[in-house]
């Protein structure tokens, strides 16, 4: 159960990561993306946590709403 789940989570982050890149005009291939340059996939990495850390913060606040 737990590998199905891992492989569930791994191809979640893996669509979102060709979303972020999509939306950068950053075009990913599935496997190996060697041949992108590294200020790429630094912005493509940097997009990811910058969104990841906006959707916390949306829900932490819809939480602390909730509780109110």
């Amino acid at each position: 159960m737990a590998s199905s789940n891992n492989r569930s989570r791994k191809a979640q982050l893996q669509s979102f990561k060709t979303e972020v890149a999509n939306s950068m005009n950053v075009n990913l291939k599935q496997g190996y993306n060697g041949d992108i340059t590294a200020r790429e996939a630094g912005s493509i990495g940097g997009e990811m946590v910058k969104r990841m850390i906006a959707y916390a913060e949306q829900n932490m606040s819809n939480s602390d709403n909730m509780m109110k």
